[in-house]
Formats: C-alpha cells, sequence, structure tokens
C-alpha cells in the first residue's frame, strides 16, 4: 500500500475528515470544539466567517491537515506553528487584517502549499517567505496596498494563477515573463503605465486583465500570446477614443464642399477664393472603406472593435462621414472591392501603430 505521503489526500475524504465551524460567532480560535485527540484526522477546516484575531499555535496540531479555511475574521497574526502542516495544500484567509508582519518567517517551510489567497488584507509588500515556495500554483493577492512585484517572482515557477489586481503597482518587472506556466494574469485596478516585452514569453496565458490602468499603449510583442481574454477597459488606450463623441451638424459650407467633391464638379482656382480653394483641399476621406464619403470637420467618431491578428478584440477609432455611415450601409456608395481591401489593411496597419506603440 502506497504511503501517506504518496496517495492524494482525498482517497482519506469523508464527512468524519472535514471540521467546519463557519459562520458561528466565534471570536478566538475554537479549540474546546476541536479535541486534541482527534486533530489529526482532520483534512478540511473551514472558520470562516468568524471574529478570530489571531491563528494560534494550536493550528499545528492539525497534522494531517489539507485544506485551512480562515477568511472573513478578523486575523491580523498567524502563529509560526503553521509550519508544521506539512501537508497543507490550500491556505484561504483573504479578507482579513494580515499585513507585512503578520506572516510567519517560518511559512515557506510549507513545502506542499499550492494554492494561497491571501486577497483583501493589508499587506503593502510582497509577502517575502512566498519567494522561497517555487511549488504554489495558484497565489492570489488582491485588494491589498502592494506597491511593487519583486524582481524574484519568477523564482515562483509552477504559478499557473496570479492574481495582483486592486494594488497599486507601477510597474511590473520584466522577470515575470519568466513563469511559464502562467494561464492567468490579473493586473487590473493598479497605475501601470507600461508592459514588459517579456510577457511575449507567457505562451500559456491564456486570460489577461489589465483594465483601470493607465495604459497608453501595448507592447507589440503582445501579439504573440494565444489569449482567450484580454480586459482592457478604463485605460488611456481605450478611454482616448471614446471622449467628446459628439457629432456636430455640418455647416452649409461643409455641404457645399462635399458636393463639389463627391460629384466632381470642376472648378477654377481663378474664378474662387483662394481660402475656399484651400478648404476644397482639406477634404478628409470617410475611412470606412465601402463608403465615398468625404468630411471637412464635422465628422462622427465612432469606436469599433475589430478582430486584432485573430487573437483578441480592440479599440479603433474611425472618423466617418455620417453618424449612419456603416460597414453594411455606407453613406455614399461606390467603392470597388479592390479599393476597399487596400483601405482595410491600411487601416489594419494604423490599429498596430496607434495601439501598440
Amino acid at each position: 500500500m502506497a504511503s501517506r505521503e504518496e496517495r492524494p489526500w482525498n482517497q482519506y475524504w469523508t464527512d468524519l475528515n472535514s471540521k467546519d465551524l463557519s459562520r458561528n460567532g466565534l471570536h478566538t480560535f475554537p479549540e474546546d470544539r476541536l479535541p486534541i485527540t482527534e486533530r489529526d484526522q482532520i483534512l478540511s477546516l473551514q472558520i470562516h466567517h468568524n471574529s478570530i484575531g489571531i491563528l494560534p499555535g494550536a493550528i499545528g496540531t492539525f497534522s494531517n491537515l489539507v485544506i485551512l479555511d480562515a477568511s472573513n475574521n478578523g486575523l491580523c497574526h498567524i502563529a509560526e506553528e503553521i509550519g508544521r502542516l506539512s501537508f497543507l495544500q490550500t491556505l484561504v484567509v483573504k479578507n482579513n487584517n494580515l499585513d507585512n508582519d503578520s506572516l510567519p518567517k517560518n511559512f515557506d517551510q510549507l513545502h506542499s502549499l499550492q494554492a494561497v489567497n491571501l486577497s483583501g488584507n493589508r499587506f503593502t509588500e510582497f509577502p517575502s517567505p512566498l519567494i522561497h515556495m517555487p511549488q504554489i500554483q495558484k497565489l492570489y493577492l488582491a485588494s491589498n496596498r502592494i506597491e511593487e512585484m519583486p524582481n524574484l517572482i519568477h523564482h515562483i515557477q509552477s504559478l499557473e494563477v496570479l492574481n495582483m489586481g486592486d494594488n497599486l503597482l507601477r510597474c511590473i518587472p520584466e522577470e515575470v515573463g519568466s513563469l511559464t506556466h502562467l494561464t492567468n494574469l490579473n493586473l487590473a485596478g493598479n497605475r501601470l503605465q507600461s508592459l514588459p516585452k517579456t510577457l511575449m514569453y507567457l505562451r500559456k496565458l491564456k486570460s489577461l486583465s489589465l483594465h483601470n490602468n493607465k495604459l497608453a499603449t501595448l507592447p507589440p510583442e503582445i501579439v504573440a500570446i494565444n489569449l482567450v481574454e484580454l480586459s482592457l477597459r478604463n485605460n488611456p488606450l481605450v478611454v482616448k477614443f471614446i471622449q467628446g463623441m459628439t457629432y456636430e451638424v455640418p455647416s452649409l459650407l461643409e455641404l457645399s464642399g462635399r458636393v463639389i467633391k463627391l460629384n466632381h464638379i470642376t472648378y477654377t482656382k481663378n474664378g474662387i477664393p483662394r481660402c475656399l480653394d484651400q478648404y476644397l483641399k482639406s477634404a478628409n476621406k470617410c475611412v470606412n472603406p465601402r463608403c465615398k464619403g468625404v468630411f471637412f470637420s464635422a465628422k462622427v467618431e465612432h469606436v469599433k472593435f475589430v478582430d486584432f491578428c485573430g487573437k483578441y478584440r480592440l479599440p479603433l477609432l474611425q472618423y466617418l462621414c455620417s453618424p449612419k455611415c456603416s460597414d453594411n450601409r455606407p453613406h455614399v456608395e461606390g467603392s470597388s472591392d479592390s479599393e476597399s481591401d487596400e483601405e482595410l489593411l491600411e487601416a489594419r496597419k494604423r490599429i498596430k501603430r496607434v495601439l501598440l506603440g
């Protein structure tokens, strides 16, 4: 028979192995409800949604514990005895009062730990013990006040999920590109102005959350990632496309100029004032590849989300000649297919220049 170390914990799972004392109005760790003679039988301990302020040394007596959920308490300290839990795989202590001094120095002795949720606490620094825990696969540090992601982040080489959303990050180290097992990276709700080019090496990444930052461009190398989800809302990259989208009614001068251009009405420079000649030369072509329309100053700013490189959708700002102009219903008919294809190709090039820098 396989030893305890070799067999998966779920082979031992029964109702007797799980203890649920959540939402019991507890103010201290419930040692009296957990006889010491039975503690080594408990694999899952649920004490979330209470008012427990300290996880005491008694936690170290649950020698076979695999899952510990102490979230939504008032935890401000975790005793060093937690380091004795050699089989602990999942630790959830989100929504507490933990800070930079709350984790014991021997926290990195939890060699079986694979999932850690420290979100919703008071950390201002990345918890240093985590750097020495290469086996961690899922790490949640969202909704803290962490200002820096350490350069040594790549030491947590097994990371598949990293959530550092809603912190105070201003930059991301290039070393994040060494986390080659990452499938989900959440950096939303920070103060990021740029991203490292090394993101291109995250070939397994499927979901990248970047909304609510200060990003004006994306690194061109990002197109090398086979993303399924990319969230960019509420960044200058997107916001600048949707501000001030109003349409001014064309003036008589504009309407007259459009008629002259659209109908190819001939005129001579000597036959009209110089200012009108210059005005007519300033006509802009509608960017809709299927429209022959023109405009001068009365244009429609329209954001179109387009499929970019066959991977995800990004915003493209279009200046159209009319609010009614669209790919399906051009305001002015007559564009040939060959012209449309050429202009569409040029539009895609403009997307790269504007969005990727």
